[in-house]
């Protein structure tokens, strides 16, 4: 999840002008209604499981299909919509016992997060050492979401074009470019009308919660059982708030702060702050490797280094593509995920020693991905921008990010540039529904949360257990990787197992020791 979190440093910012929303943040009955109806459609017809389209690069027990959800809740017969469902059958094997059959559990139905990403081929995931417990008991589920991939996809500008790379990405940018960035950023949101219509209003995590439902009742299940990552805890905790009596169980893997106050723009600042913590982290990391990276021995000199390699980039790009914007992204990726940290910074010690080749196999653009980064970035923006007010003044993005940017330079303006097309969004934006729910009125529900993570900061599962009455919280102390189910972490996957497998939670708030550091790698090495 690029952009979809949160802030909690560099002291309080004051936000003000932000657009009033024509909605209300209580659902909508007649879409309730819609909802039901659709629900109703889809268990009768259910799912005709078969090949995938991409079938020859699919094991087996791979299958896929479609359901048919309305594109408008409030006309439920009217125009309908296929999203594109992966299943893998509930294996029975106990990992442990050969001699021992496992029974169906139903269903796990899984988001990856986003907007925009696609969970089509998470059932491949059972063949992991760490998911085969649950692959036994469980039919694994994954779908692309309303707008990705095959399931209606958006676009909001010639995928051609996506890529714009070599590009700069200046800490403190400059007046000129900053009307630049703003010119661009009315111009995509005049594409994302231009491409989508009418049907872009349509594409939000409140309906993105509703198809969830259909989902659920098409396979069959009278309870759901969930498992959301990073923007998949929003639209699940939307789910738990409008449907309590549907679930049967749910993890919400490094979850979003749902707050309304703070979706989404709120978040995004909180995310900047964040990502300058762990971006520290990273450097006190390779730090500690100056026998293998040669990039400094303190934190301090390592940020000279990588300052170093990013004005060089600017007179001259890696193999023609790879200027600032590309290695700020690179290191940003390794901010979510510190399994890339030895590859990243061997990719940075080369090139400073003048070997640009990893660099540009790592930070340079794909061509043959446009479609699909294009098709992703129109689904975040889309569904962020619907889902909640957005300060409309330019002035204020500008004054909220700077100060930001005074104590939290890496991703600060990166990310206002990212979500700035929300300013300018040509569709009506709703008021964020109040997530909560009241003792009883939803099964205990558990969420896993790493004490660093950046793209979701921890205050979010703070927040989220405390609107989700009898929900649990397991932390992963002192570390920071984005989505920790099923991971390097034995002791969190304990957690995830008896829930799961089991319906067993801690009594009370639960921690695990961190997952171990990586190692490092030498520059060539694998």
């Amino acid at each position: 999840m690029r952009a979809a979190a949160l802030y909690s440093a560099a002291g309080s910012l004051l936000l003000t002008t932000l657009v009033a929303a024509p909605a209300t943040g209580a659902p909508d009955a007649v879409e309730s209604a819609g909802t039901a109806l659709a629900a109703a459609h889809a268990r009768a017809r259910g799912i005709d499981f078969g090949k995938c389209p991409d079938a020859e690069d699919m094991p087996g027990t791979m299958e896929c299909g479609t359901v048919s959800v309305p594109l408008d809740y409030a006309h439920p017969d009217g125009k309908q919509i296929k999203l594109t469902v992966g299943r893998a059958r509930a294996t029975h094997k106990d990992p442990h016992n050969s001699k021992r059959r496992v029974p169906r559990q139903g269903s796990l139905v899984y988001n990856p997060g986003g907007p925009g990403a696609s969970g089509l081929y998470f059932p491949l995931i059972g063949m992991l050492p760490e998911w085969k417990r649950i692959a036994s008991a469980y039919d694994l589920v994954g779908y692309a979401p309303r707008g990705v991939d095959k399931s209606a996809p958006l676009s909001c500008e010639d995928p051609k074009h996506f890529f714009k790379a070599p590009s700069q990405s200046p800490t403190h940018p400059s007046e000129s470019y900053k009307k630049e960035r703003v010119a661009e950023a009315k111009t995509y949101a005049r594409g994302c009308a231009k491409r989508s219509g009418s049907k872009l209003r349509f594409y939000n995590s409140l309906n993105n919660a509703r198809d969830l439902d259909v989902l659920r009742a098409a396979l069959g299940e009278d309870k759901l059982t969930f498992m959301g990552a990073s923007y998949g805890t929003y639209f699940g905790a939307l789910y738990a708030t409008l449907f309590p009596s549907h679930v049967r169980r749910m993890v919400f893997d490094s979850a979003v702060n749902p707050d309304p106050e703070q979706v989404w723009y709120r978040n995004n600042l909180d995310q900047s702050a964040a990502f300058e913590g762990r971006w520290a982290d990273y450097r006190e990391w390779i730090a500690r490797y100056d026998d293998v990276y040669g990039l400094g021995d303190t934190a301090a000199k390592v940020l000279r280094s990588y300052e170093k390699a990013s004005a060089r980039l600017a007179e001259k790009p890696a193999g023609g593509k790879v200027g600032p914007a590309q290695l700020q992204g690179a290191f940003l990726s390794a901010g979510y995920y510190d399994d890339y940290w030895p590859h990243t910074a061997a990719a940075l010690s080369a090139y400073l020693k003048g070997d640009p080749k990893l660099l540009v196999q790592q930070a340079g653009p794909t061509p043959q991905a446009a479609v699909e980064a294009e098709n992703g970035n129109a689904v975040y923006t889309a569904v962020e921008c619907n889902d909640a007010p957005w300060p409309t003044e330019w002035s204020v993005w500008d004054r909220d990010n700077t100060r930001l940017a005074r104590v939290a330079p890496f991703e600060t303006w990166d990310n206002v540039w990212m979500n700035l097309p929300c300013a300018y969004w040509p569709a009506p934006r709703q008021q964020a529904l109040d997530v909560r729910t009241g003792p009883g009125e939803l099964p205990p529900v558990l969420i896993l949360a790493a004490e660093r993570d950046a793209a979701t900061p921890y205050d979010g599962a703070l927040e989220l257990q405390r609107r989700l009455s009898d929900s649990v919280l397991v932390t992963e102390r002192d570390a920071g990787t984005h989505g920790i189910a099923g991971g390097a972490n034995k002791c969190v996957n304990g957690y995830l197992d008896a829930y799961l497998l089991e319906g067993q939670l801690p009594e009370r708030h639960a921690a695990c020791a961190p997952h171990a550091a990586p190692k490092a790698a030498r520059p060539g090495s694998r």
